[in-house]
């Protein structure tokens, strides 16, 4: 007589059910926490407002007083922060997962090093000085640069490996150039400086309404592909063997890549660690599953960005510390704290 198989046990069989549920949980509780942050951006400033007046600032407006801070300046600049926390989270996600690096950063493409070169261009040759003059040339650099890359990095036969190295190359050529031309006008230098710290100061609604479209389309291709990045993880043999077009993969990824990071470049200039930190740190909350890190990624880098602004403008009262700088001084350490872990795990 064959004997059946055991059964499970009712306590085996709903694990990845219950995984499942307290990974959603924790993107609920996160996102609690992105629209306490939100508030706080709000709310906090260089002139302290009281949640009666922001309250009033956001639904009875009068056009006077708090209600043209909270309208006009802190509102465009909690929205900028929120989209480009997003868009910053997300190429970092999309990035570590098309190379299979947990370390890998947005800019490894060459984007940022694309968009200075752009900005340093129509500073110094054509002479435009406004944010939301020189945002479209930004967002050009990034996205030629991007081409570059893939063709460089071999076209349809292009890798990770080769994708990086072609990024890198790109970078180191261009902020030779980047630094040349600052050397040689000292306008576009001193016009320039402000743009290369990152920082959220001259959010405007206009400035929303350029980059907004090209943030959403990257929000949806990242989206579309968690689930072939999550077969390109396990190798690209494993990755053909499921079903995923590779080729497809890193086509999209790249134009994903190049929207999320290229418009938040533009908008609010080059800022660090956001895309390497926060897309790093959630996989110890959702492990490997692209299809959660992505979502979390979105939601926690805000939270970073939108608090690293809060606290840049408490600091300096009543002058502020841009976006940028903070971020530095709160990835740097973290970055030096992922390295030694990384390489203690690999002894």
């Amino acid at each position: 007589m064959v004997e059946s198989p055991p059964k499970q046990s009712a306590q085996q069989l709903p694990a990845p059910r219950e995984r499942n549920a307290v990974r959603a949980g924790g993107l609920v509780f996160s996102i609690g926490v992105l629209l306490l942050v939100v508030v706080a951006s709000i709310a906090i400033g260089a002139k302290p407002l009281a949640l009666g007046d922001v309250w009033h600032g956001l639904f009875h407006a009068s056009g006077t007083g708090n209600d043209v801070i909270i309208q006009d300046v802190r509102v465009p600049r909690t929205i900028l922060g929120v989209l480009v926390g997003a868009a910053l989270g997300l190429s970092g996600a999309v990035m570590q997962g098309l190379t299979r690096n947990p370390l890998a950063k947005p800019g490894i493409l060459g984007v940022n090093a694309g968009a200075a070169a752009a900005v340093v261009s129509a500073i110094s040759f054509f002479g435009i000085t406004s944010l939301t003059g020189y945002v479209w040339f930004s967002f050009a650099g990034a996205g030629v640069v991007s081409v570059l890359v893939y063709i460089l990095g071999g076209s349809r036969g292009a890798t990770p490996v080769r994708l990086a190295l072609a990024g890198t190359a790109m970078t180191a050529a261009l902020y030779g150039y980047v630094n040349a031309v600052q050397l040689m006008d000292s306008a576009a230098l001193e016009r320039i400086r402000f743009w290369t710290v990152g920082s959220l100061a001259s959010a405007d609604m206009e400035i929303i309404g350029k980059v907004w479209p090209f943030i959403a389309v990257g929000v949806v291709l990242a989206l579309l592909i968690a689930r072939p990045l999550n077969a390109m993880e396990m190798g690209e043999d494993t990755a053909k063997a499921l079903g995923a077009h590779l080729t497809r993969t890193r086509v999209l990824a790249m134009v994903a890549v190049t929207l999320l990071c290229g418009a938040a470049t533009a908008a609010c200039g080059p800022i660090v660690f956001i895309g390497l930190m926060v897309p790093h740190l959630v996989r110890t909350i959702t492990g490997p599953d692209m299809r959660w890190i992505l979502p979390y990624a979105a939601v926690l880098s805000p939270v970073l960005l939108l608090g690293s602004d809060v606290i840049g403008r408490v600091v300096a009262r009543p002058s502020e510390l841009q976006v940028g700088i903070v971020t530095a001084l709160v990835g740097g350490p973290v970055f030096i704290h992922l390295v030694r872990r990384r390489k203690m795990a690999q002894l």
